[in-house]
């Protein structure tokens, strides 16, 4: 029998697990399960009041221990999100955008806790960075959810951190918050695609870890050409093209040239220490 959840899986998985009836119809599930990254949108931008609720149900999420290390930017102003934009314009779709919100992960506020109340800071070190990351990382997740469960199409931007020390020039980001990823969010044009993944049995493991196999990455690289085949392919001035291009291909050749060199420098510039 045809359900969303079940269908949303089987698109995604070549392995998709069986959906039990008790998970059948559930709305949040197949939302999440049948959803994908939208790169066109009508031009009309959300309301400011509509990202504000977002951004509230997005700092419900949990947040390691309690420290809530992570904060919103609305970007409302045209011209400041013109200029965010224009730094990341190497990917086409970026330019019509209408609504913007970067994500940010702030120790800073921790450190005036300690200030405020006369103690310590016993943990700078990198799990400091760490912790402040992976709660903006929660809160992002969190916000696509909340976005595509309020009709909104959306796609986040890794390539701000590309140019962390503009945008956080842009934005006032001061010592100990910096950017983590932006958003690019709207009403969409059109349906966005469901990505296919790599098969669970290479990404879920029961009770102790599985190292991935050829197999499964080429099982999957064969089934991603067939269903979503890259439109262009990266570096072909250096790689040449490839009448049988992958994803196996595409990703090795986008961390085989160097990204984000300076990223540990402007970290390390904003107090933290990554020992």
């Amino acid at each position: 029998m045809s359900d969303p959840l079940r269908d949303g899986l089987n698109a995604r998985f070549s392995d998709a697990p069986d959906v039990p009836e008790s998970l059948c119809g559930n709305m949040v599930l197949q939302g999440i399960a049948g959803r994908g990254s939208c790169r066109a949108f009508r031009p009309d931008p959300v309301p400011v009041e509509v990202m504000e609720v977002l951004s509230a149900v997005a700092l419900s999420s949990p947040s390691k221990s309690d420290l809530q290390q992570r904060d919103v930017v609305i970007v409302d102003d045209p011209d400041l999100r013109a200029q965010l934009l224009e730094l990341v314009s190497a990917q086409a779709w970026i330019a019509g955008v209408p609504s913007l919100v970067v994500f940010c992960a702030n120790n800073r506020r921790q450190r005036q806790l300690h200030d405020m109340q006369g103690l310590g800071f016993a943990n700078d070190h990198l799990d400091a960075f760490f912790n402040a990351s992976l709660d903006a990382g929660i809160a992002l997740a969190s916000f696509v959810i909340a976005a595509e469960a309020a009709g909104l199409g959306c796609c986040p931007i890794s390539t701000i951190r590309n140019h962390a020390q503009a945008v956080s020039d842009l934005l006032g980001l001061p010592d100990h918050v910096f950017p983590v990823a932006a958003l690019a969010l709207g009403y969409p044009a059109k349906v966005p695609q469901i990505s296919p993944r790599l098969p669970l049995r290479a990404t879920v493991h029961l009770d102790r870890f599985r190292e991935t196999s050829d197999s499964d990455v080429q099982e999957y690289d064969a089934h991603r050409a067939q269903v979503q085949p890259y439109k262009t392919q990266r570096s072909p001035e250096r790689y040449g093209t490839s009448d049988a291009y992958t994803w196996s291909m595409d990703k090795a050749r986008q961390y085989s040239l160097p990204e984000r060199v300076d990223f540990a420098r402007f970290i390390k510039a904003k107090g933290f220490k990554l020992d």
